[in-house]
């Protein structure tokens, strides 16, 4: 780790006031407020609080987007509006050396479509199938009193994926039906989700510090439907470093 990007990081928590009375601090920039990955890691660590995994650990977010769009995302996701902080470019990537995504010149809807098919987002495509298909390593998503509801016309108790599928791993179609209720808030609220379609290619990284804000722990995401470095556990990383 150079001396630079630590000055980056402590030049950041410093502006944006990041600190809480906890041992440990993570820090996570999303990109657009409406990307996949921001709702999904926002819905993850939400979960996270609410079982009470972070007693040493205060969290930090920080989107690309606007006010309008961070209390939307808060009330579909979650994630505690006073721990999430919206900026309106991506200069703060830029400073930390995060993934910009593709960009071939045509806009950014083309390049997060090409990173969608797979191309220079290389992890994306088995993503997505997994999301298909199943998990017999990774965690179940919905218990059996869950009420889903998809596209706002059909609606079904998660004790269906027990009835079909079993119990205790991640089912066919679980993560799908996740990600696809996840999708729609984003498609019905494009203009307050999505602040600049320039920005739909830029990936996120998390970077966990000490009570000295020295950073202990970073990853960089370099595809779509990957914030983490083991998605079948996002946020394992964490299970061992909090303790």
């Amino acid at each position: 780790m150079t001396d630079k990007f630590q000055t980056n990081i402590n030049n950041l928590v410093e502006e944006f006031n990041l600190n809480g009375p906890k041992r440990l601090k993570l820090i996570v920039l999303f990109g657009l407020l409406g990307d996949f990955d921001s709702f999904e890691y926002a819905i993850n660590l939400k979960r996270f609080i609410d079982n009470d995994q972070d007693k040493n650990l205060d969290i930090f977010a920080i989107a690309i987007g606007n006010k309008h769009g961070k209390e939307k995302f808060c009330n579909f996701t979650g994630f505690p509006r006073e721990n999430l902080i919206v900026v309106s470019n991506n200069q703060i990537h830029k400073n930390l050396k995060v993934y910009r995504g593709l960009d071939i010149g045509l806009g950014g809807w083309i390049n997060m479509l090409l990173m969608l098919s797979g191309i220079n987002s290389f992890k994306t495509i088995k993503e997505v199938i997994r999301g298909y298909l199943g998990d017999r390593k990774a965690k179940q998503i919905y218990s059996e009193f869950d009420n889903i509801e998809v596209l706002k016309f059909l609606n079904f108790s998660g004790n269906s994926f027990r009835k079909v599928f079993g119990d205790g791993y991640l089912r066919p179609f679980e993560l799908a039906t996740f990600r696809l209720n996840n999708m729609n808030e984003i498609i019905h609220n494009w203009s307050d989700y999505i602040l600049n379609e320039k920005y739909l290619p830029q990936r996120g990284a998390s970077f966990l510090l000490n009570n000295k804000n020295q950073v202990i722990y970073k990853f960089f995401s370099n595809d779509v439907l990957g914030y983490s470095s083991n998605m079948r556990d996002p946020l394992g990383f964490l299970t061992d470093l909090i303790k």
